[in-house]
């Protein structure tokens, strides 16, 4: 059964298809708002406030995106929530769409961090907004239209993001490396 069809019987209020949901999406959808929130209590605690949101809106679900994509919109809304009660992200600017993409690319981040515990410790120094785009790239294997209707911003912006990223990423691990 595809997530559609367990949305559809989830509107109808069968448990059953919520908890089908929950198991399909629960492990990524907390991964990401751990990266997004950096506390795994916050990430839990906002992960079911999104499968009760999800429960609640159901039946109005109107098939613009896919359903993981909306159910991770719901998420990022809610750790965006949890985040203004404390720290607020500080706005990017608008991307400049003729800036060439010469940030190096996913494998030579990864050649260049063969220690695992060195690409997560500079992972985690990233801001917020850089972390879940990384994340969701990377980790989630999302194309940038859905990261950007997750994010709610522009394709433009996630480009620049995921650019920005990358640089820091590198700059890094290769202080690290050299340190």
């Amino acid at each position: 059964m595809d997530d559609t069809d367990l949305l559809r019987r989830i509107g109808r209020g069968e448990r059953t298809a919520l908890k089908a949901l929950y198991e399909r999406h629960s492990t990524p959808l907390y991964n990401f708002l751990r990266y997004r929130l950096g506390d795994p209590f916050e990430a839990a605690d906002v992960m079911q406030d999104v499968f009760l949101e999800v429960w609640r809106v159901a039946a109005r679900f109107e098939g613009r995106s896919s359903v993981r994509t909306w159910i991770f919109g719901i998420a990022r809304n809610r750790a965006v929530d949890r985040m203004r009660r404390g720290l607020r992200e500080v706005p990017l600017p608008d991307p400049d769409p003729e800036v060439a993409d010469d940030a190096p690319d996913p494998e030579a981040i990864v050649v260049a961090a063969s220690d695992a515990a060195r690409l997560r410790d500079c992972i985690a120094r990233l801001s917020n907004s850089h972390r879940s785009a990384i994340h969701l790239a990377f980790y989630e294997d999302l194309p940038y239209g859905e990261i950007a209707t997750i994010e709610g911003v522009p394709v433009g912006t996630i480009k620049t993001r995921i650019l920005h990223a990358k640089r820091l990423l590198m700059h890094c691990l290769t202080a690290v490396r050299m340190a």
